[in-house]
């Protein structure tokens, strides 16, 4: 394998979908992990593969700008031609630098707080059952499609107060704005058309729904968004947008990636999903290895400020870099056998909900639905095992799975 080929590796969404790419993580990190990557790209970026140099550009907001960029690298010549402001680039809490990032993290965080969500355990619990009982008595099911996108994407839109009759459209629009090269989900054959129309729906939905919640009581973040005030003024309709937009991605597509690349690793390691079952006291631990092990979000952009070094390579102000957050959390030098899916692995100090300032405002969100979803799943189809072809989103960005057939003894509802 030579440098060349890894760049069109890196760069190419659909070999994503078709091959394990820690393989080529560990070549990165070993022979150049501060890489000009460019493969067919009209741009390049400079992508960071160990586990120190990533937690670096993180740790270092001024240097390394989130308002820059897209939320994930640009993955083909087609998607060059979306500019970074159309994703939310500078608008939006995830693609956003101090002191605009500060104002809205501390006005968005009170409905996500440890105490908040808490509060949220029985209704998600239920949400869980009720997604179980509507596949119990089939003995089989589309673990993603039917469990794990299902979950998040309810749980979010009851946070944003969004109507159960649009939630289907959601599901659709935001699959078209996160997975635009995969062919599942393109409309006229077209990556570009394909995100600028999921993201441009759900922009125009949650700006909507918002407005419509000012002056109301804040109950919801759709209501929250309406209310809030940024440095004296209500947020503009660009603001409104792209922050509905990033709630429901970002409460989407990172836990559905964990719990379904979760539930794979369990079905292959049955000893493992038997231990985690009679002993609660590994829920903790496991969580945090199935966010590590499957890092869903496999990328994340930044924007060089001035001339910097990472690595003791030189990178020039106004130059891209890719914090390669899949390939940190297996770094041999930081995680013992980084490719063993361990339950009882201590010390896990991995980056997949981000690091520093921009540390996953929904981090105990996610954490509680992988809990709840996997005590309820082991309580009621323990023997869930594979029953036909996974199958992966065509995506550089995300480590996400599409299908999943798993089979399991029926059981009745009621």
């Amino acid at each position: 394998m030579d440098l060349h080929e890894c760049d069109l590796k890196l760069t190419d969404s659909q070999w994503f979908a078709r091959n394990d790419p820690y393989p080529l993580f560990k070549f990165m990190r070993d022979k150049d992990p501060v890489h000009w990557c460019k493969g067919d790209l009209h741009e390049g970026t400079w992508g960071v593969f160990r586990y120190e140099d990533c937690r670096a550009v993180y740790g270092d907001a001024e240097t390394f700008s989130s308002a820059l960029n897209g939320i994930v690298t640009k993955s083909s010549p087609e998607l060059e031609a979306v500019a970074p402001v159309e994703r939310g680039a500078g608008l939006m809490l995830v693609m956003s630098d101090n002191p605009l990032h500060l104002e809205e993290r501390k006005a968005f965080r009170t409905q996500l707080l440890p105490s908040a969500v808490r509060r949220m355990e029985t209704r998600i619990r239920q949400i869980v059952t009720e997604l179980i009982d509507r596949v119990a008595a089939r003995g089989e099911c589309d673990f993603v499609i039917d469990i794990a996108a299902r979950l998040p994407m309810a749980v979010i839109c009851e946070l944003m107060g969004i109507e159960r009759a649009d939630w289907d459209n959601i599901f659709i629009w935001a699959n078209m704005a996160l997975g635009p090269e995969d062919a599942e989900y393109q409309i006229n054959n077209s990556p570009v058309d394909t995100q600028r129309h999921g993201y441009g729906e759900i922009y125009a939905y949650t700006t909507a729904l918002a407005k419509q919640r000012h002056g109301h009581p804040v109950d919801n973040l759709l209501a929250m968004l309406g209310n809030v005030e940024l440095f004296g003024k209500q947020l503009s309709d660009p603001e409104l947008g792209a922050n509905g937009f990033m709630f429901i991605a970002g409460g989407f597509e990172t836990t559905r990636n964990a719990l379904s690349g979760g539930m794979l690793q369990f079905i292959r390691q049955p000893d493992d999903w038997r231990a985690l079952g009679e002993h609660h006291e590994l829920m903790p631990t496991a969580i945090e290895e199935i966010l590590r092990f499957t890092t869903p979000v496999t990328q994340l952009g930044r924007t060089a400020t001035v001339d910097t070094e990472i690595g003791g390579i030189k990178i020039k102000a106004g130059e891209r870099v890719a914090v390669w957050m899949a390939s940190a959390n297996h770094d041999e030098r930081v995680f013992a056998d980084p490719e063993r899916f361990d339950i009882r692995r201590t010390p896990n100090n991995h980056i997949a909900l981000g690091y520093g300032e921009h540390f996953c405002l929904g981090a105990h969100l996610a954490r509680m639905e992988i809990r709840l979803l996997f005590e309820e799943l082991w309580r009621r189809v323990p023997d869930i095992a594979l029953a036909g072809e996974v199958q992966r989103l065509a995506s550089n960005g995300f480590a996400g799975i599409k299908h999943m057939p798993v089979k399991f003894t029926p059981k009745s509802v009621g």
